[in-house]
């Protein structure tokens, strides 16, 4: 519990010192919550390591992979703002991450298991997916906020912190792109892997899981063809993100806490 307590410290302290880097507008060079988050993220992946050495394999029972997702989702955010995009995520992420990590701590582990390098992959892909896209969708919605303000010509402190319009569109895209390359390689490598990949206790998870990868392939789609953006690509970023949250974690959270199946 000690590396549990002092990466969400160091999460949560990463996240003040954005906010604070913020509000002064000295974003770049922010050297210090960097090295901050960096430590949390280090503690984080330490405390899943340990457990999987105590434990039978890989341990991706509900609480696990949202702390794993969480892991994700902070490491992004890192590698954003080092490249001198979006650190702002972080003081949305890091506090996630921790809490994610906490609940993961307090639940204690269910389902560990040595899986195969070949299902290993295809859970590791989709962690990486589900962290990228959530990401994906943490932009959009800074996007809506921004573009509503401005619309209704609300110039508050707070649209300072962010990038300008067309660079956070842009980021937005790029990061759908990569989320829906790896969801891809994550419905690729279901259908060959997971022998029961469409067993009846799979199959909504299956079906919503190509729904979500439908709907951000017609944006992407739509962006190169028509140039979609804006309100347009904000909903169908949220909507096929709610599609892969309750095909993941939605079909565990039953399974799992819900029917006590693993």
């Amino acid at each position: 519990m000690a590396v549990v307590a002092l990466s969400s410290l160091f999460y949560l302290l990463a996240a003040w010192l954005v906010m604070r880097r913020l509000q002064v507008q000295r974003e770049a060079g922010a050297g210090s919550w960097l090295l901050t988050a960096l430590a949390a993220i280090m503690l984080h992946a330490l405390f899943h390591v340990l457990a999987w050495r105590a434990g039978a394999g890989v341990d991706l029972h509900f609480f696990s992979a949202l702390s794993l997702v969480g892991l994700g989702m902070a490491a992004l955010t890192t590698l954003y703002a080092a490249a001198g995009h979006m650190g702002a995520l972080g003081v949305v992420v890091f506090p996630v991450a921790a809490l994610c990590l906490l609940g993961d701590a307090l639940a204690g582990g269910s389902s560990a298991r040595a899986l195969g390098w070949r299902l290993e992959l295809h859970a590791w892909l989709a962690l990486l997916a589900y962290a990228t896209l959530a990401i994906a969708a943490l932009l959009a919605m800074m996007l809506w906020l921004q573009e509503r303000a401005l619309r209704r010509r609300e110039f508050h402190a707070w649209l300072r912190l962010l990038p300008p319009l067309t660079e956070l569109e842009s980021l937005l895209f790029r990061t759908i792109w990569a989320g829906f390359v790896l969801l891809s390689a994550t419905l690729l490598t279901g259908v060959l892997f997971v022998h029961d990949f469409f067993a009846q206790h799979l199959i909504h998870k299956s079906v919503l899981s190509a729904l979500s990868w439908l709907v951000f392939g017609a944006l992407l789609l739509g962006r190169w063809r028509r140039g979609w953006r804006g309100a347009k690509a904000v909903r169908l970023t949220l909507v096929a993100m709610a599609l892969l949250v309750l095909a993941f974690f939605g079909s565990k959270f039953v399974l799992e806490l819900l029917l006590r199946r693993v």
